[in-house]
């Protein structure tokens, strides 16, 4: 029997081997919330976080989450991890669950994973200046609408953090099932965003068209000192000096004359008003003609204006003047002294620095702090693994179930009497609008498009309208790109003051309406409709 024992070597071998599997696939970090968070997790005691988080069960589960309880509230909550997890060996996933069980009109829903904090800092005094190394999850307000990823990166030259977004993120799932959302973060600097395992945007840390502003700083800038001479002409065109006015131009000419040509329509009634006063109208019992003043019978249409062709004075119409040639002006010619369009020289730019791989800093700790509108935002089993496989097995007996059983009661409930056939092909519109939304080239338009769908979501008999809406702005775009116009700029994205935006939207409403107001008095002939009189 001795070609049948097994050398001791090998046997150590296999128990090493299966000790390092052992130990691969735990997490880094983990928090099922399946006991209370007290004592583990500590709640901001800053001035303006009055938010009350619950321990609390999914809808329709037994398995528990962090619940944000309030509405309208900001809410500040953090836990230290035990050991700091290093983003610079290998590959990290943070992943975790959101639930919107109510929606979010307006809100967060992101964590914020902190990097070492000042030697005085304690946990209690968590808020939204406490520094972090990466921020990640759902934020949606007004025309913002993203999964958010920003990397807080030290500028090696000027020792500043600088917060540096991902383009083109993804949208924010609208239903208000469970979804996971996963960062992987991997050695060869590139970095996948995931939606329920499902991969929606792939980006390298160290290029300029996934970041903004980018990591790597440019190798030039515009020289702040450089002035542009007096006498640079950027004007490519300039009026011809040698034109002169012809003989026959007049200037004075009207745009329109009378039709000498037109006759007044037979049957015109000249004496006629076109509005009379009403015959069948009396005056209120509690008119008070010393409080009140005269009273005036409301106007009606002359009855006697409506067989005829028209009643009043007759005006000849106007028509255009073939003699009107407007304001006159010298032609344009080229501009001999044409330079072009100034700009400063470049100058090597002093916060240059070059990169192979991102500076990422250390995570101690995993913070949430949001201001939201809703309550009902249900956090739930939040990782942090240093290995893909094991955020798709947490992903597969944590979530997949709970959203299996959601997605199964959101058929029944759209399959229901009351509900209606139009539920799920109204869902299946907006999410085909937020992916057209997701389109990259489209993001200039992206705020526009956005607006279309909320408006659509609020109000969901507007389905079809609103789809219409978007593929008119859509062909308008592709009109565009195809046969000219200007390349849209897209500008850096800042939250926009909600108040100010309002203001401008009711006075800019005020405006319009009050220019129809106008146009309606002027085609109405300056008439108004008779009202009360005061002394």
């Amino acid at each position: 029997m001795r070609g049948s024992r097994i050398k001791p070597q090998l046997v150590f071998a296999l128990i090493c081997a299966l000790v390092f599997q052992i130990c691969a696939s735990d997490p880094l970090f983990y928090e099922s919330f399946d006991e209370n968070f007290d004592g583990r997790w500590i709640v901001s005691h800053r001035e303006d976080f009055k938010g009350v988080w619950k321990h609390a069960k999914s809808d329709g589960h037994d398995d528990h989450g962090l619940l944000v309880s309030e509405p309208a509230k900001k809410y500040a909550i953090v836990k230290e991890l035990d050991k700091p997890v290093s983003l610079k060996d290998g590959t990290v996933v943070l992943q975790y669950e959101v639930r919107l069980q109510n929606g979010l009109e307006c809100g967060g829903a992101y964590l914020k994973y902190l990097r070492p904090q000042e030697a005085s800092w304690v946990a209690e005094e968590f808020d939204n200046e406490s520094p972090y190394a990466i921020m990640f999850g759902p934020d949606k307000c007004g025309s913002t609408n993203k999964i958010h990823f920003i990397l807080k990166h030290k500028n090696p030259k000027t020792g500043d953090y600088v917060e540096h977004h991902l383009k083109f993120p993804p949208s924010v799932p609208f239903d208000k099932l469970t979804h996971v959302y996963t960062a992987v973060i991997t050695p060869d600097n590139h970095l996948h965003i995931l939606i329920d395992g499902e991969e929606k945007k792939k980006a390298n840390f160290l290029s300029s068209e996934d970041f903004e502003p980018p990591l790597i700083p440019p190798k030039t800038i515009p020289d702040p000192e450089d002035k542009k001479p007096e006498d640079w002409d950027e004007r490519a065109k300039i009026p011809d000096p040698e034109a002169t006015k012809p003989d026959d131009w007049d200037e004075d000419a009207p745009m329109e004359i009378e039709d000498a040509d037109a006759v007044k329509p037979e049957g015109w009634l000249d004496d006629e008003p076109e509005e009379i006063d009403d015959p069948e109208a009396s005056k209120p019992e509690d008119w008070d003609d010393e409080e009140d003043g005269e009273w005036e019978a409301p106007k009606i249409d002359n009855p006697k204006c409506e067989e005829a062709p028209g009643c009043g004075e007759w005006k000849r119409p106007m028509k255009r003047n073939p003699a009107y040639k407007g304001k006159w002006s010298a032609p344009l010619i080229d501009n001999p002294a044409y330079k072009g369009i100034w700009k400063p020289r470049d100058i090597p730019n002093p916060e240059y620095f070059e990169l192979e791989k991102p500076n990422y800093e250390p995570i101690e700790a995993i913070g949430i702090d949001i201001w939201t509108m809703q309550d009902g935002i249900l956090f739930d089993n939040i990782l942090i693994a240093d290995d893909e496989k094991v955020a798709a097995s947490y992903r597969q007996t944590t979530w997949k179930p709970k959203y299996d059983v959601e997605k199964e009661k959101e058929k029944v409930d759209e399959a229901s009497p009351g509900s209606g056939a139009l539920a799920g092909v109204q869902k299946k519109v907006f999410e085909l609008l937020y992916k057209i939304a997701d389109i990259p080239f489209l993001e200039a338009y992206k705020i526009k498009i956005i607006d279309l769908i909320e408006k659509a979501e609020t109000q969901p008999n507007l389905t079809l309208g609103i789809l219409g809406s978007v593929v008119v702005v859509l062909l308008t775009i592709l009109f565009r790109l195809l046969f000219g116009g200007k390349k849209p700029v897209v500008a850096p994205v800042t939250p926009p003051a909600a108040p100010t935006e309002t203001k401008s939207a009711e006075k800019d409403t005020t405006e319009e309406k009050e220019e129809e107001d106008k146009e309606e008095d002027k085609a109405d002939g300056g008439a108004q409709r008779p009202r009360r009189r005061r002394a």
